[in-house]
């Protein structure tokens, strides 16, 4: 595979951010449960989670409705409260404020990495105060966060850990699975992540108390049929997204290598482009990146080019991209004036949500398609030079 020349132009061929898996295997199985007519919180949902639990290495898994179910659910059972604070990254889906926010509690923004765009370690203890209660990191765009520092952090000040793993099934931080270090771990199976069961979530969790906190959290507080014991939420998964999950708990490992493969390549090919003011994704080496997200940086002032008109111009090609995200968190309308302080101590987002743009890496490129999508960025980006 090789490069675009500055004169070929290549023709237009559709290639979506996103390709979610399906199989006969999936199709015999969702008919299978709608056959049953057990279609809610049967043992299709306790078969996944045991499934998972084995695959991840930790004692429990809860099936829930949503990723953000999960983050909810989680502060909900580590008992945060009004007046709480807990620190978190601003450069993420608005769910990992909102779920804090749920609770009545207050979310504290810390600046991220800028190689990795995680949360930096490195800010996070002078953001604690008297009322902070925990640290929710963020494992975006399928790489982890550096979780050594901020285990350390936690312990020296008695704080929980809340991971926010929803992009990041199947990654490693030094041989650790993701799913496996904090108190808690959250993850989603919407329709695009690397696992789905079209709309779904999980919590992972070693500690007995908290999951049984955590089950019957999710079904309205049950202990048993009508013993409601505490005061909880229909966050339940149902049978058929729980079918659709099992059959691609064996693949995880498989679709993780086709992304990093993909990203390997892609990599390769738009090295060049670097002196020209792109920035490619970095990998820490103790690492194992997942690439829910292959994610390139944009220096306009040295493309000539921002990362809109970028965009604009692949979508010419037919090639879809993204940008995860192009507002910090603090910055959304519905927090209009309640976090503009944030604005000035998270320089780092502030410049990534300017810069950022996502390209297709799913496992369901063909070589033709990586081919493409290198031959538009480089075509692309020449036309502005």
């Amino acid at each position: 595979m090789g490069h675009a020349n500055d004169s070929a132009r290549p023709l237009f061929r559709h290639i979506p951010m996103a390709s979610p898996y399906h199989s006969p295997d999936i199709e015999n199985a969702v008919i299978s449960v709608l056959q049953s007519g057990r279609l809610i919180q049967g043992q299709k949902v306790t078969d996944f989670e045991n499934a998972l639990a084995k695959y991840l290495g930790c004692k429990h898994v809860i099936a829930v409705s949503s990723g953000t179910t999960a983050l909810h659910l989680a502060f909900l059972a580590l008992g945060v409260k009004p007046g709480d604070e807990v620190i978190t990254t601003p450069f993420s889906f608005v769910s990992s404020a909102n779920a804090i926010l749920y609770c009545g509690a207050t979310p504290v923004f810390v600046d991220i990495d800028p190689k990795t765009f995680n949360i930096n370690p490195s800010l996070v203890e002078q953001s604690i105060t008297p009322r902070t209660v925990g640290i929710e990191p963020v494992h975006l765009y399928g790489q982890p966060a550096e979780m050594d520092a901020i285990e350390a952090i936690a312990k020296k000040h008695g704080l929980f850990i809340v991971e926010d793993a929803a992009q990041a099934i199947g990654a490693e931080y030094k041989s650790r699975k993701i799913g496996t270090i904090g108190d808690i771990t959250c993850f989603s199976t919407y329709t695009t992540k690397n696992l789905h069961t079209m709309e779904g979530g999980l919590l992972a969790t070693s500690d007995d108390e908290i999951a049984e906190r955590l089950r019957r959290l999710r079904n309205i507080g049950q202990e048993r049929k009508y013993n409601h014991t505490l005061i909880g939420y229909n966050y339940r998964m149902t049978e058929v997204a729980a079918a659709i999950g099992i059959e691609q708990v064996e693949l995880i490992d498989s679709f993780s290598d086709l992304r990093r493969a993909n990203a390997a390549y892609v990599t390769r090919e738009l090295r060049p482009l670097e002196r020209e003011g792109i920035t490619l994704p970095y990998v820490a080496p103790h690492s194992k990146h997942v690439f829910h997200q292959y994610t390139v940086m944009i220096d306009a002032n040295k493309t000539g080019l921002t990362r809109d008109a970028l965009a604009s111009t692949l979508k010419t090609f037919g090639v879809e991209t993204g940008m995860h995200y192009p507002s910090p968190i603090y910055a959304q309308p519905c927090f209009e004036g309640r976090f503009d302080s944030f604005r000035q101590s998270c320089p780092v987002t502030e410049e990534a949500c300017n810069s950022v743009l996502s390209l297709p890496i799913h496992p369901g490129l063909i070589e033709k398609d990586l081919e493409h999508i290198v031959e538009a960025f480089i075509t692309s980006l020449n036309k502005s030079v």
